[in-house]
């Protein structure tokens, strides 16, 4: 039987081609996302244990916390540097301090993505040297005016030593002298950042407080204890700082990094798990076609002495066999997806620490494992279907048709459990924001019903279309309606691949334009500002200089900050907006409940609506208030709103909260310009901040793609990961045509002996193809538009003005693309059909 299945597959090479792709492309994803994530987590994790290579102990400072900034030191006074120098088995001690730092190019423009820009003291031993840092060219900075940079980042911004070089923090632009440039294996700089090294008093003056530091790194002396000195270290430490060793700081790190990279490494390999699970439609297909193709054959071995057990046992074999083969065609491709995947991540700047190709014995046994047993479970039914045909009546019939009693009962399972996954996912539905993983098993279970009907919908659904198929195409289309239909198990099969690829992204579509559409509504609805000022590191405080030039502006008619800050009203907690009284109500809309806004300027504050019910508190209520500083008093309620994204559950003028928050935290500055939004004010605004590459001024534009953008991007990226299944199921419509004609040769000779010329004969298989891709597509967006609303109605809870829109453009491009895969499907197997020769396809069996 060995021989048997071996033979079996040498000589059905071609019809096998398309299921060794399937799966090939399936164990790619598995194979190539398996060493991606662990070429990235060794390479991470080399680079942890680089930066802590030599590091006996590390200190790290948190800083006080709010409301105990007068109690606790802002960082670790140098004054207990030098003791833990000191301690014996100490080789040396140096205190670090680092923050944000914008290098701008010769145009102005900041060098880096902003959230890796980074700034930090250049810290010499007696040696002159710092050993985080090699320098390459000059020297590290000896004085104020003097800074290193990066050799990545002085080679983007071409300069040399000696040059002047524009820095920015969070305050204004400062010059420089460029002393030297350097190498480092800092992680930021590895992924695409820059480093600008300032002198210590510079940098203690920029991020902390004058003899302060944020971090002391603690080398040991030869054969000294790193646990001994961090015992002797922790007694001296301020409250608020923490010593750990390097080797458990570095075992953190990459602990750190492996969860970071889980959840990447688990959502490819779920795209690589719906690739798999379309290939298992195509498999099945395939071997079901083969099988009956063999009928006679079968029935002769079965005739012979051939068990029941051995003919399925001979069809899996030939599935183990393709698998194989698939299987390690496939590690060879994921290996190359995988280098791919992180040349990708390199060309978009997210820079990967260099490293070998890491290809563990995890990544090959999973990648075959997986190609085999997919392939084995795909043919299962199929062989175990050949074994049951009769030997009698498999000689006398070729095809031998399913029973209606297998149909009736495949149907009324297929229906009960579409019952069944429309009934949970309803439920989870009404169940609201905690009903999403409800929802998600629901439409799992809808899922697998609507594949098992799906041979039953064909009839009804076809039939709707053939009609214009006839009116359209004459003969070429009746007959393509009818091919379609006659066999509903194999159309069936072949459009499953392409609804569950469809409703994938239907749903996926749905969701992202809905709450795309939410946070856009959010941006038109209330931000009434010409522009929105920020910094470029998002998530950076803005220095209240800013605000202050950004109020000078020549043509700014309103400017208020949305300044970030808290403190405890009536004894709670509370989020609070910090603005300007007067300007604020011009560049947002706040609606007004009760009371007036007006009277901030008084100040009073302004609560939403919601948590002002909750709390039973009204207008003109008199509430306490202890701010971050610890201080107390009264503060009255001047208005209540309804709630916005955009600000906090409390307003207050800053009038208020600046006398308790000497380094407020300013996210935001909008502002209204006379004119609205011109070239001419956005450079007013950017002359204003002393061309700060820092600092970025948005327009309304630019606010709708912050807020938007992020969603358009995961889209995109799902649409990509999604194209393998869609790929796959085209190679399932190609394989089920060539079938198809393999099996109507008779017919298709028939058809040109009485006047069907070659043309037409192709234009009916296209159809047919188009028919059959069509009805999955359209399968495939009803079902994705019913789970996209399903899923929206447990997320409109926690996004403010949910509401679903259906992305017709999108969905118009979809089943356009549907009828596109039909027709280049259909490309070869037309061509064979076509070339058929009358005489011989009349006399083929």
């Amino acid at each position: 039987m060995f021989r048997t299945a071996l033979r079996n597959v040498l000589a059905h090479k071609a019809r096998l081609l398309m299921t060794v792709l399937a799966v090939m492309l399936g164990v790619a994803f598995v194979s190539g996302t398996l060493v991606f994530t662990d070429t990235l987590s060794h390479a991470f994790r080399n680079q942890a244990a680089k930066g802590y290579d030599g590091v006996a102990v590390a200190v790290t400072s948190y800083g006080p916390p709010p409301g105990q900034a007068q109690n606790q030191q802002p960082g670790i006074p140098a004054a207990t540097v030098d003791r833990i120098a000191k301690i014996d088995g100490v080789a040396g001690a140096s205190g670090r301090v680092d923050g944000f730092a914008g290098v701008a190019d010769p145009s102005g423009k900041l060098i880096g993505n902003g959230w890796t820009n980074k700034g930090a003291n250049f810290a010499p031993g007696k040696d002159g040297k710092d050993e985080r840092y090699s320098f390459v060219e000059g020297a590290g900075p000896a004085r104020s005016g003097e800074i290193a940079l990066d050799r990545a980042t002085a080679t983007t911004g071409k300069y040399k030593v000696g040059d002047t070089v524009r820095v920015a923090t969070n305050g204004p632009v400062h010059e420089y002298t460029l002393s030297g440039v350097f190498t480092t294996d800092d992680g930021q700089v590895s992924a695409g950042g820059s480093l600008v090294l300032f002198d210590t008093a510079v940098a203690q003056k920029l991020y902390l407080q004058p003899g302060f530091y944020r971090d002391v790194t603690v080398t040991a002396a030869p054969g000294a204890s790193d646990r001994k000195i961090l015992d002797q270290v922790e007694p001296l430490l301020p409250e608020g700082a923490e010593a750990k060793t390097g080797a458990a700081l570095a075992d953190e790190e990459a602990k750190m990094i492996e969860e970071g990279l889980s959840g990447l490494n688990q959502m490819l390999l779920g795209f690589a798990g719906i690739a798999l699970f379309v290939g298992v439609f195509l498999i099945s297909n395939t071997f079901s076609m083969l099988v009956a193709q063999r009928t006679k054959e079968l029935a002769l071995m079965r005739a012979v002495g051939a068990s029941r057990r051995q003919i399925t046992r001979s069809v899996l074999l030939e599935a183990v066999v393709v698998g194989a083969v698939a299987s390690a065609v496939g590690l060879a491709l994921g290996m190359g997806l995988a280098v791919g995947l992180r040349s990708g991540m390199n060309a978009f700047d997210l820079k990967v620490p260099g490293g070998p190709l890491v290809v563990s014995p995890t990544a090959i046994l999973s990648g075959v494992a997986v190609g085999v047993l997919v392939t084995v479970v795909a043919a299962y039914l199929p062989g175990r279907r050949a074994a049951k045909i009769p030997p009698v009546a498999a000689m006398n019939s070729v095809h031998a048709a399913p029973t209606t009693k297998s149909l009736v009962v495949r149907n009324t399972i297929g229906a009960i459990v579409t019952l069944l996954g429309t009934a949970v996912i309803l439920w989870g539905v009404s169940i609201g924001k905690d009903g999403k993983w409800t929802v998600a098993g629901g439409a799992f279970l809808g899922l697998i019903g609507l594949i098992i009907l799906i041979p039953l919908l064909s009839r009804p659904v076809i039939a709707l279309i053939r009609p214009l198929l006839v009116r359209l195409w004459g003969v070429s289309g009746k007959l393509a309606g009818q091919n379609a239909v006659r066999n509903p198990r194999r159309t069936g099969a072949t459009a499953s691949a392409l609804a569950i690829g469809l409703t994938l992204v239907t749903g996926l579509s749905v969701m992202g334009v809905s709450v795309g559409a939410a946070l856009d509504r959010t941006t038109t609805d209330h931000v009434k500002a010409d522009y929105m000022v920020q910094m470029a590191a998002d998530g950076m405080s803005l220095d209240r200089s800013a605000l202050q030039a950004v109020q000078k502006t020549k043509g700014a008619t309103a400017v208020s900050p949305q300044q970030a800050s808290y403190f405890d009203l009536d004894g709670v907690s509370r989020s609070v907006s910090g603005v300007v009284p007067g300007d604020f109500e011009k560049v947002v809309d706040v609606r007004v409940v009760d009371g007036s806004l007006a009277s901030l300027a008084q100040g009073r504050i302004a609560v939403d609506r919601e948590t002002a019910a909750k709390n039973g508190w009204r207008t003109g209520e008199t509430l306490p208030v202890k701010y971050d500083d610890g201080k107390t008093g009264t503060l009255t309620i001047g208005a209540t709103f309804e709630q916005n994204d955009l600000v906090s559950t409390v307003i207050a003028p800053l009038s208020v909260l600046d006398p308790h928050d000497p380094k407020p935290y300013l996210p935001q500055i909008f502002v209204k310009m006379d004119g609205g939004e011109s070239a001419a004010n956005e450079q007013a605004l950017v002359d204003a901040l002393g061309q700060n590459p820092a600092i970025k001024v948005m327009d309304k534009q630019d606010i709708r793609d912050q807020f938007g953008g992020m969603i358009n991007m995961m889209l995109n990226i799902m649409y990509g990961l999604l194209a393998m299944a869609l790929i796959i199921a085209v190679l399932g419509v190609v394989n089920t045509l060539a079938m198809s004609v393999f099996e109507r040769q008779q017919e298709i000779g028939m058809l040109r002996a009485i006047g069907l010329d070659r043309r037409r004969v192709k234009r009916m298989i296209r159809l047919e193809a188009v028919v059959i891709s069509l009805f999955g597509a359209l399968v495939g967006v009803a079902m994705g538009s019913f789970l996209g609303w399903a899923i929206g109605q447990t997320l409109k809870d926690s996004i403010p003005g949910y509401a679903m829109v259906m992305p017709w453009d999108r969905i118009g491009i979809f089943l356009l693309l549907a009828a596109l895969v039909g027709v280049l499907a259909a490309m070869w197997p037309a061509r064979s059909a076509a070339k058929l020769n009358m005489l011989n396809a009349i006399k083929a069996e």
